[in-house]
């Protein structure tokens, strides 16, 4: 019998199609790889409006088949239901950040733990760059980055 869900985790980033989609898969590939996964609930949201609807951007999708990690994801934006639902909303930069917690102030019980995922790099990369304008060389930095946060991020809350 599957154990109950524990914990709960949402990614955060400006458009929902770049850093934090990425940052979603790898975290459920690294709790599925180690059979945690019915133990989290995983999700990632937007800041904004720009991309809702939409999957994610194609070379982010391309890096992830690269690295054999499964992908499937449709842009939404943060709701106020997401921060009494999640335990941590981990976010990709400081403008994200600061959205957030602007927003958590409109919320009666919050009980989300606000970051940035960058605070779990053991390499103190503490901001993961917007790949978006970028090359496939980026996409592949977001990737590897976000490799390092979540593992931290999972060693620290397991």
């Amino acid at each position: 019998m599957a154990e109950q869900v524990t914990k709960s985790v949402l990614f955060v980033c400006l458009g929902n199609i770049c850093q934090s989609p990425i940052a979603e898969a790898v975290f459920r590939k690294l709790v599925t790889d180690q059979n945690i996964s019915d133990n989290w609930r995983i999700d990632s949201a937007a800041t904004s409006t720009y991309e809702l609807g939409n999957p994610p951007d194609y070379r982010g999708q391309a890096c992830m088949k690269k690295h054999g990690i499964p992908m499937s994801h449709v842009a939404r934006q943060v709701t106020k239901e997401d921060f009494d639902t999640f335990d941590y909303i981990l976010c990709m930069d400081e403008s994200n950040l600061r959205d957030m917690n602007r927003k958590s102030n409109q919320v009666k019980n919050c009980r989300a733990k606000i970051k940035l995922l960058g605070n779990y790099d053991p390499q103190k990369q503490l901001i993961i760059e917007d790949p978006y304008y970028g090359d496939n060389a980026d996409f592949e930095a977001v990737y590897q980055q976000c490799v390092r946060c979540c593992r931290a991020f999972l060693g620290k809350v397991r």
